[in-house]
């Protein structure tokens, strides 16, 4: 056996033994965007999001179009939020407060559109596809 069949074999062993390995690695293009955390301040609202780029090409601009729902259902408000610039292959979280907006109101949050996605021409439509949302804060779901 050459050099190149033992080493094919050895990364075919370690992916049967060491599963977490692959998915260490990014399958694909998606950026995640997570609520992670909405934290009381004062009267306000302090949202956490963490942001996931795998891609080789770096997101600047990114900026978010918002509506907030309150528990009711109906929306409270909307907020541009600019999250960007997200480097190449990195995750970063970015955090933005939102005054006189209670958290425990909070119903979900909806990623009604992006405001830009950059390099792309078109403001982000190019982008929207590849988003993954997802919410850690129970009782509370992002969407797009």
């Amino acid at each position: 056996m050459d050099m190149r069949g033992i080493a094919g074999g050895l990364g075919l062993a370690a992916a049967l033994l060491l599963p977490g390995l692959a998915q260490a690695q990014p399958a694909s293009d998606s950026i995640g965007l997570e609520l992670n955390r909405l934290q009381p301040q004062g009267e306000g609202c302090r949202v956490w999001l963490v942001l996931r780029n795998p891609a080789s090409a770096a997101l600047d601009p990114l900026r978010l179009d918002l509506l907030v729902f309150g528990k009711d259902g109906v929306i409270s408000r909307r907020l541009a939020v600019d999250v960007g610039p997200l480097p190449a292959e990195k995750t970063a979280a970015r955090v933005f407060d939102m005054g006189g907006q209670n958290c425990g109101g909070v119903g979900s949050l909806l990623l009604n559109d992006l405001l830009a996605c950059g390099p792309a021409p078109n403001g982000g439509s190019d982008c929207l596809p590849r988003l993954a949302l997802s919410s850690r804060v129970e009782g509370v779901p992002f969407e797009k």
